[in-house]
């Protein structure tokens, strides 16, 4: 009598397929978006517009370089980052705030939020230049208390800095596998980075973790960082005071008027 030989588990699926591997239905669930565009038309006004505000920001920060250079060896600006005062309500940038405004509505009511008792509001909007002696960055970090955050980049090339997204699920940094190339983006990646120009204007939810590569100097690296949040309308959500969409559709019925 013949003995029997125990099969692989990987036998064991070759034969009941017929050697070929089982196909399964495959959702993904849980995704973080990444959205952007190009407006190129808004590079000249807004960088001429934040020329002063990044002038002003560097004469704020004048007397800390100095004393750091003085104290350990003069090293110009690097590593400085110069983040400007508020950009909300100056009438220069009322374009880029229009926009970013009726866009993260549009993408909060796409990904499924109901916003019916809701107002959208730019919570924050600065300007920000990386040094040119080099060496700005940003560590990884999130924007509390916000619903969509994002960049409208002005001065920007292929040796500047970039941003940086990484896989906002503790679990799955825990136990992260190998990757077999991270060169290429798959479920197995845990940061994705984006090459950027002047013009590009980026969306991303609040909660993503996102930080800033190490920039050389080489060439000037400015943009536009906003945070957006959605509050409820008043006590217990009844509304306060009209709504984003409320007030564009007022603003519409009143064009046709005229």
């Amino acid at each position: 009598m013949k003995k029997k030989t125990k099969k692989s588990l990987k036998q064991l699926c070759k034969e009941s397929e017929g050697g070929k591997p089982e196909p399964l239905t495959t959702e993904h669930y849980f995704s973080s978006p990444v959205y952007w565009t190009d407006k190129p038309e808004w590079i000249k006004p807004l960088n001429i517009a934040s020329d002063a505000y990044i002038k002003q920001a560097r004469l704020n920060n004048l007397d800390d370089i100095k004393k750091r250079n003085k104290k350990y060896g003069n090293k110009g600006e690097h590593p400085w980052v110069h983040h400007s005062t508020t950009l909300i309500n100056d009438p220069q940038f009322k374009v880029l705030q229009d926009y970013i405004g009726a866009t993260a509505w549009n993408l909060l009511d796409g990904q499924g939020f109901d916003l019916s008792n809701h107002t959208i509001y730019i919570t924050e909007l600065w300007v920000q230049e990386f040094s040119k002696d080099g060496g700005g960055h940003h560590t990884l970090h999130t924007h509390w208390n916000g619903h969509i955050s994002g960049f409208y980049f002005l001065k920007a090339g292929p040796q500047t800095s970039r941003p940086v997204f990484e896989d906002p699920r503790p679990g799955q940094m825990m136990n992260l596998l190998p990757q077999k190339d991270p060169a290429q983006i798959t479920s197995a990646s845990y940061q994705v980075n984006y090459n950027v120009k002047p013009g590009r204007l980026i969306f991303f939810n609040s909660y993503l973790p996102h930080m800033y590569s190490v920039d050389n100097g080489y060439e000037p690296f400015r943009f536009i960082h906003f945070n957006i949040q959605a509050i409820p309308n008043g006590p217990l959500g009844k509304p306060g005071q009209p709504t984003w969409l409320q007030k564009q559709e007022e603003a519409k019925k009143n064009d046709k008027k005229k």
